[in-house]
Parts: C-alpha cells; sequence; structure tokens
C-alpha cells in the first residue's frame, strides 16, 4: 500500500489451502474464507462507490453441482448488500437444521459461496454505465468444469478499436463499453475450449500464458486478476 490510492477500483482474492473442516477445529468457525473475504474487501471501502462483486468456485464438487457461482450490487453500501444476501440465506437454512454450521460438509453443499477459492471486486467506475451489469467479476461457463472463466480487473483500456481489429470482433455499443472484459476473455476462452482436461492441476497454466504474453503488449492496462478453473 506504499502507492497513492487513486481512481482505481479494489480487489480481494482468497485461497483456501485446507478443508473447511481445518478452518471450524482451529478458528471456530465455517465461514473463515468469508468472513477474510469481507474484512478485505471492507479495508478498501472508498474504492467500490459504485457497486461490488464476488465470485466462489467450488473445487471437487460432484458432477452435476454448481460450482461457480457469483453475486453483485450497485446499491448504495453495495458490500454490506452482498454478505447480507449470503447471510440470509445461510439463516434460512438454520431454521431448518439449526447447527448447520457446524457440518463443514452440509455448508459447502447448501451455501453457493461456500467455495475454496474467493474473489471480490469493488467498482470505481470510470467508464460504462453506472448499473449492476457492469460490475465486476465477469464470468464465462462452460460444462466442462476446467474451461470456466472468472474474471475482474483493475484497468483502463485506450485502444479500444485496435484491440477489436486484433481479435475480428464487431462489437455493439454495449460490448464496447466492456471492452476490457470482452478482450481478455477473448485471449483466453478459445484456448480453455481447445484443452480436454477437467481439473485445475492439469490445466497447462504457464504455457497459456507464455502463448499469450505478447498480445498482452496491446493491452495498456494497470493490472487484471484472471481465475482459470
Amino acid at each position: 500500500m506504499s502507492d497513492e490510492i487513486k481512481h482505481e477500483c479494489g480487489l480481494a482474492f482468497i485461497r483456501l489451502r485446507k478443508p473447511f473442516s481445518y478452518y471450524l477445529q482451529q478458528y471456530g468457525t465455517v465461514m473463515y474464507g468469508l468472513n477474510k473475504l469481507y474484512l478485505l474487501m471492507e479495508k478498501q471501502h472508498n474504492r467500490g462507490q459504485d457497486g461490488a462483486g464476488i465470485a466462489a468456485v467450488k473445487l471437487h464438487t460432484e458432477p452435476g453441482n454448481p460450482f461457480l457461482h457469483r453475486l453483485r450490487s450497485n446499491a448504495q453500501q453495495p458490500i454490506a448488500e452482498l454478505f447480507f444476501k449470503i447471510g440470509a440465506e445461510i439463516n434460512e437454512l438454520e431454521k431448518y437444521q439449526p447447527d448447520i454450521k457446524k457440518h463443514p460438509g452440509l455448508m459447502k453443499g447448501h451455501v453457493p459461496f461456500m467455495g475454496e477459492l474467493l474473489l471480490g471486486h469493488l467498482r470505481y467506475g470510470t467508464q460504462g454505465k453506472n448499473n449492476v451489469e457492469f460490475c465486476h467479476p465477469f464470468i464465462k461457463r462452460d460444462l466442462v468444469p476446467g474451461k470456466n472463466l472468472a474474471l475482474a480487473g483493475n484497468f483502463n483500456l485506450v485502444n479500444k478499436d485496435e484491440l477489436f481489429d486484433l481479435v475480428n470482433i464487431n462489437p455493439g455499443d454495449f460490448h464496447r463499453l466492456k471492452m476490457k472484459e470482452v478482450r481478455i476473455m477473448a485471449i483466453y476462452r478459445p484456448h480453455l475450449k481447445k484443452l480436454r482436461c477437467c481439473s485445475t492441476e492439469d490445466i497447462p497454466l504457464a504455457a497459456l500464458l507464455e502463448t499469450e504474453v505478447l498480445l498482452f503488449y496491446e493491452i495498456r492496462m494497470a493490472f487484471a486478476l484472471l481465475i482459470i478453473m
């Protein structure tokens, strides 16, 4: 935090390396990851003046069960609204099973945002409209788990037309406003669809980044965070 805070979005990322049962035993709560995400986002509260969003990824889920979830808000207090909605879901579950917080497996199975990967974003809009559709994270879904994307960023693009020509896209007005997300996903999406693996461990991320690094020179941005699962 040595740099001066300017008109920039905020980012928070949590990767839980232990099973949820560990955090229940060690810290007394299965909500450890979500609590830490809330603190990281609240510390950047001043950056989220136009909205906020959360994406959660559940690892090692049973086939057929959802594993990627997203929630966004452009309310006056977006962080509070996001976590209020998550808390309301848990309170509803407790009506039917009061001790559910003592059962990590049930919590992971019934609470959408009980994921091992948590991504938070606070929007300080510099382009686009002030509505929830422009709040990050942005997601691209696929039936194969290893081909899904969740993207949040803190950057501006000043060469949009140039970049659209590079990827042979003729966008409408709405996609022009969301160019920074569309551009990054346009780079990675085709490669992910070619992959035949279904687990994060099998994805050749280093090779993928090496292949595409030259294209990133065309993007004049400050910072971007990408989850590939």
